[in-house]
């Protein structure tokens, strides 16, 4: 052998053994996790509590009706009742907002829309003012303007001393001067008293917010188990007005007036760049808030139409006054492309076609906005009673005097309702299908819990990907901003 030929074979091994580390390097290179960039502090974020003053020996009585209640407490906190009147607590409706199907401006809230729950509030006083911050609440000659009608004890007092009963008021249980002397600072307790029970009972509407949460664990949610969060931890407040709307009561929302996790933490996280590649199309809580109703169940489904009936009775069935229901646990959430608005929300007058579900509250947003994300939603399936002849949804009147509770007669409750809200009814009526979304936001995993590659990526994964507007799986396909054709939704 002579030195050239040796020499040759010996350069060329050496470029094969460069070309085979590459090879391997190259990959593991590109796919190595790494680590992120420095992110803030979120506890830098959250609130630092003010240290609570006792009322118990400044508050003296005696006291013979809750307006008085509030007199005393506007004696030193002057401006408290007019910040109050100027947030949807107090008015239950939006400011008035162009909407696309209506000519001239609306409002939206719980004061004016129909829902597939208990339907609607207008003509329903009784029983769904005792959600309301107000007190006597009871038609719609309600004077909104009177701050003495303020109820500073839903938000303040010690819910062991106080409680709401008809059209808002106190019940007659409560010791006003005992409860007035309880008053703090807001805790889960007062909110939850209507928020967790929002929709006529424990976790009825939302899914992620139930009775579990006033005393979580930390698996069930990091913040409020692990954390000991209050609802203001998050639901930050100035001069009254809660950050935090209601997707339901609102067409548009001013992103800075909603409530983001990117409020407290860093978008980019994550330890792993390939996760942090996800957060520009993945909301937070479609990872970090994997299934809802983990404790108690929540409604999925309510049928209206058998309603009236004489038929054994279960709280998680059947219930005469409301008819048949469906609840489900540990429930898997929807998801589907969000903005933060909705793309329509039905009110009360809109025409439907009845043989086809009617989306109250769509949520806006589609593959092709850069601004959407995919989220979790939970979807409440109701059929519920519409005018054969009008085409439209009809709001019954199911509490009080004639309302439907007491009759169960429906002709008499629309009938009712017509010269209550002015709604004209035709006579005949019928039952369509409706479909409610509400946004799973709470219940919130320690990070052990949040989804893995193979919940989504794989043949049995939970997304449905063409119906998200992919072709398929975006491992194989490529995601939305990658130069790739994309299906039509």
């Amino acid at each position: 052998m002579d030195t050239k030929s040796g020499n040759k074979r010996r350069w060329l091994w050496m470029i094969g053994l460069v070309a085979i580390m590459a090879a391997i390097a190259v990959p593991l290179y590109l796919l190595w996790p790494r680590t992120a960039a420095a992110t803030m502090d979120p506890w830098q974020n959250v609130p630092t509590h003010a240290v609570h003053t006792s009322h118990a020996d400044i508050i003296k009585g005696p006291f013979e009706t809750p307006q008085q209640v509030t007199q005393a407490c506007l004696e030193c906190h002057e401006d408290a009742a007019s910040e109050v009147m100027h947030t949807t607590h107090w008015t239950w409706e939006s400011e008035a907002v162009s909407v696309p199907w209506r000519d001239d401006p609306v409002t939206i809230g719980k004061k004016n829309t129909i829902n597939n729950f208990c339907i609607g509030t207008q003509g329903n006083e009784r029983t769904c003012m005792s959600c309301h911050a107000g007190y006597g609440w009871s038609d719609a000659d309600f004077d909104f303007s009177n701050s003495s009608n303020v109820d500073c004890l839903v938000c303040h007092a010690d819910l062991a001393t106080y409680g709401k009963g008809d059209y808002g008021l106190p019940t007659e249980a409560v010791d006003l001067v005992e409860a007035a002397q309880s008053v703090r600072a807001p805790t889960r307790d007062n909110c939850g008293a209507c928020h967790f029970d929002g929709g006529g009972g424990n976790n009825v509407k939302h899914g992620d917010l139930d009775e579990s949460l006033y005393f979580p664990s930390g698996e069930l949610d990091v913040h409020m188990g692990a954390n000991n969060f209050l609802c203001t931890d998050c639901h930050q407040t100035e001069a009254h007005a809660i950050k935090g709307k209601l997707l339901a009561d609102n067409f548009t929302i001013d992103p800075a007036k909603q409530v983001a996790c990117t409020d407290c933490h860093a978008a980019d996280l994550h330890a792993d760049d390939r996760i942090n590649e996800h957060v520009d199309t993945v909301a937070c809580q479609t990872c970090h808030v994997p299934s809802m109703a983990l404790k108690n169940p929540t409604k999925t489904v309510w049928d209206w139409s058998t309603a009236g009936q004489d038929l054994p009775e279960d709280h998680y069935s059947y219930l005469k006054i409301k008819g048949n229901f469906v609840y489900e646990k540990d429930v898997t959430p929807s998801y589907e492309w969000f903005n933060g608005n909705l793309a329509y929300r039905y009110l009360l007058g809109d025409t439907i076609v009845p043989t086809e579900t009617t989306l109250l509250n769509p949520p806006a947003g589609s593959i092709e906005e850069p601004a959407a994300k995919i989220f979790p939603f939970k979807i409440h399936r109701a059929n519920q009673p519409y005018d054969v002849n009008y085409n439209y949804l009809l709001q019954p009147i199911t509490s009080g005097e004639g309302g439907f509770w007491t009759t169960f007669d429906w002709k008499s409750s629309f009938e009712l309702a017509q010269e209550r809200i002015g709604l004209p009814f035709s006579g005949e009526y019928g039952f369509a299908r409706t479909d409610m979304h509400w946004p799973v936001t709470h219940m919130v995993q320690p990070k052990e819990g949040a989804l893995q590659c193979d919940d989504c990526h794989s043949a049995g994964g939970r997304m449905d990907w063409e119906a998200l507007g992919y072709p398929g799986d975006p491992m194989e396909w490529g995601g939305r901003f990658d130069d790739q054709p994309t299906a039509s939704r």
